[in-house]
């Protein structure tokens, strides 16, 4: 790693952070991301929202070299002030990135989520099974699902991981399933795994921390913690979820939680693997977006 190559690297941040704000100056951007944002920038116009504001900061965290190869990660946050209908909110994207230059020039730059850029959970080979459940035992809660702490919770630990759970490669729903957890949504169903929503110890529900497993848990939950389809979007309030299914094939791989609204009154998310903040809901400016993307949303109704 050289001072040159760092420095094609903050030219490129600088670049890529300046096409958020309309700036069309060509640089250096895959194919499907470059598709992310001209997504992002026609979500933007649709809605009557724009980017005031774009600020990026970031760090190296390590390189390597091979032969002719030199592989370097870094980290980048880009912090967006939006403007829509004379509201605002603050956009925030943490990114791990490689950038690869063979002899000294730039040859590839992406994002590592996922097993390479994508926001999509592996799905678990286990079955889901039926949702009856039991009570989970000797467990003290609250009375009632508290939105409040859901959303606290989801803004304290949206870029960081609390110690006190496991942390999975594949974190989306483990992040949800705490987010939930945080507003007093009791566990039912220890110590099945195919049963219920609970975590104890280290043992979880697959409810816990799989997508498609949390989406049909929700849709059949009689106790507990339980969710309400709605129709849209437009319908939920904060501390409610949405589950994402990017293929349109039935298989879901993808959950957030709502912590706002726009000045249209739609959803703005937090999620993690790919750790957001105030994100709009749809996703579009995802690498894991697809024209036949599917979405389950979901009430959470107090227990």
């Amino acid at each position: 790693m050289n001072a040159k190559m760092i420095e094609q690297i903050h030219e490129l941040v600088k670049q890529r952070n300046a096409s958020f704000v309309g700036h069309r100056n060509a640089f250096f951007c895959r194919q499907d991301e470059k598709a992310c944002i001209e997504r992002k920038q026609n979500s933007l116009e649709k809605r009557g929202a724009e980017v005031v504001k774009s600020t990026v900061r970031g760090d190296v965290i390590r390189s390597q070299n091979m032969n002719h190869t030199t592989q370097i990660d870094y980290v980048v946050q880009y912090e967006q002030l939006i403007g829509i209908k004379g509201k605002l909110y603050l956009e925030e994207t943490a990114q791990l990135r490689r950038a690869t230059f063979q002899d000294g020039e730039l040859k590839d730059d992406k994002e590592l989520i996922d097993k390479q850029s994508s926001e999509r959970e592996v799905i678990t080979p286990e079955p889901w099974l039926e949702s009856r459940q039991q009570p989970l035992r000797n467990q003290s809660f609250r009375s009632g699902y508290d939105r409040r702490e859901a959303v606290r919770y989801a803004e304290r630990w949206w870029n960081d991981y609390n110690p006190e759970y496991k942390k999975f490669t594949d974190n989306c729903t483990n992040f949800i399933s705490q987010c939930l957890r945080a507003g007093g949504a009791q566990m039912t169903g220890y110590p099945n795994r195919s049963k219920g929503w609970w975590y104890r110890g280290e043992n979880w529900s697959f409810s816990w921390s799989v997508a498609h497993s949390l989406r049909w848990y929700l849709s059949g939950a009689q106790q507990g913690l339980k969710g309400e389809e709605r129709d849209s979007a437009m319908e939920l309030e904060l501390g409610d979820v949405i589950c994402y299914d990017f293929d349109g094939d039935g298989r879901f791989q993808h959950s957030t939680i709502v912590v706002a609204k726009d000045g249209n009154g739609e959803p703005l998310v937090n999620a993690q693997t790919a750790n957001s903040r105030m994100r709009y809901w749809k996703y579009e400016d995802s690498t894991a977006w697809t024209p036949n993307i599917k979405y389950k949303f979901f009430h959470i109704v107090n227990a």
